[in-house]
């Protein structure tokens, strides 16, 4: 707050201040939770929820890091390092007491799967069992249109209309088909929001905020936003317009925990898909970009999915590096990841034919790491050839790659082939695989889908 009154006719530190004030306020409340989870005895939602608040303490930091400048903002940057310490420690000990119980003296520093550690699995496995999906008979509660017909005519009125802190029960809006040009928040009070709309291509909400404009952050280019936990959408097209040549531009952002797309697209270039935290799940989407464009610190699973690697520059016929993945992991008793069960990984027919015509200078990788603890999994994928033979690209230098964990578990196709991956990506043994399976690493089948 100090920071903001200091910072009137300076944009970007205003903007950074304003982000971090409503960050910090998401991680006391998930802080608050973890508290009420474990008097429960829910370990793995006091995990999940510990492990946002973090991802918002960091974020705020690394916000105040661009704009670093005067006494407010050091003395605030000080303060979240000693935060981050604190949450970075109480989240080891609930890891530790996961795994051990009260047993202290078996309580050790977290580890990870590069360190031959796995949790636990109990749910059902990779495959197996009922999966997450939309819930039968959902009734709209509101409609929204372009042709004036109905109550509302923009997405955002229609969000506004849901009662705050609904409960258990889901607010369903119709979107009808038409192109909704709007930037769309879905605030933390609003939970169990649900669009549905008459299918991709023809529900489309659109934008095209970006972070080269003046003020905005990466956070704030979102077309749509949502933090209100239980969000779910299902037939609608997701999309940030912005060029290849803007830089970061994101179509969807999810912070809402349980939250749930179904038969839905994401159409961008840079950061097309910010899945920043908590646990969410993506189920016979279609997600398209070029640049790490599916992003963030979140536990995800991506299940039947297809990725699309699309054109990056103005020129495209001169080549480039793209990484379909950046997760952010930022410490190691984090229980966050990117999952891929089932999906395709191929491209566009604009960028399949560039690749075709100079496969040597197309060069597509399944991720790269954007923080020390990067986490990001593809089991039983669909590989086409456009993934080069080294799999995975490095950040810079030798950033994180021994904390890391890349994972692959029969995948097929052409960018399957392991015999020249990096040394630093991982098979994934045969007896761990179901650790990322729905149930066990976002607790799918605890999920209330009930409408």
């Amino acid at each position: 707050k100090s920071i903001l009154d200091a910072s009137a006719g300076n944009l970007n530190r205003t903007n950074a201040a304003k982000t971090c004030l409503q960050l910090l306020s998401y991680s006391e409340h998930r802080t608050n939770s973890t508290d009420q989870a474990l008097t429960r005895g829910k370990i793995k939602d006091a995990r999940a929820w510990m492990s946002a608040a973090l991802v918002y303490q960091y974020d705020s930091w690394s916000a105040l890091k661009y704009v670093n400048g005067t006494k407010e903002v050091a003395e605030t940057m000080s303060f979240l390092n000693g935060l981050i310490n604190v949450t970075s420690n109480a989240l080891s000990m609930m890891v530790s007491y996961d795994n051990f119980g009260d047993n202290v003296a078996s309580w050790t520093p977290p580890a990870t799967e590069r360190d031959g550690f796995w949790d636990k699995t109990s749910g059902p496995k990779v495959g197996a069992g009922p999966s997450l999906g939309f819930p039968s008979g959902l009734k709209e509660d509101v409609t929204v249109c372009k042709n004036g017909k109905c109550r509302y005519q923009t997405v955002q009125d229609a969000v506004n209309a849901a009662p705050d802190n609904y409960g258990a029960r889901k607010f369903v809006i119709k979107i009808n088909e038409g192109v909704y040009e709007e930037t769309v928040t879905v605030p933390f009070e609003k939970k169990n929001v649900v669009f549905i709309g008459d299918g991709m291509g023809k529900t489309v909400i659109t934008g095209s905020l970006n972070a080269g404009m003046p003020g905005i952050t990466t956070y704030n280019t979102a077309t749509v936003g949502v933090v209100g936990d239980g969000f779910m959408a299902r037939d609608i097209t997701f999309q940030n317009t912005a060029g290849p040549d803007t830089h970061q531009a994101v179509a969807f952002r999810s912070d809402s925990d349980f939250s749930l797309l179904e038969n839905c697209e994401f159409l961008g270039n840079q950061d097309t898909l910010y899945a920043h935290g908590l646990r969410q799940f993506y189920n016979k989407c279609r997600i398209q970009g070029n640049v790490d464009f599916i992003f963030g610190n979140s536990a995800s699973v991506f299940q039947d999915c297809e990725i699309l690697i699309a054109p990056r520059q103005l020129k495209p016929e001169k080549g480039e590096n793209n990484a379909v993945t950046a997760q952010g992991r930022v410490d190691p008793a984090q229980s966050t990841g990117f999952v891929f069960l089932n999906c395709s990984i191929t491209g566009t027919d604009e960028y399949m034919k560039l690749y075709k015509a100079n496969p040597k200078v197309h060069k597509s990788y399944l991720g790269r790491p954007w923080k020390d603890y990067s986490r990001t999994v593809f089991i039983g994928c669909n590989l086409e050839a456009l993934i080069n033979s080294d799999g995975w690209l490095p950040w810079s230098g030798d950033f994180s790659l021994k904390t890391l964990y890349y994972g692959e578990s029969k995948n097929t196709g052409p960018g399957s082939d392991r015999s020249k991956r990096v040394s630093w990506s991982s098979v994934i043994p045969d007896e761990h695989v179901d650790m990322y399976s729905v149930a066990n690493f976002i607790q799918g089948d605890e999920w209330k889908m009930s409408g």
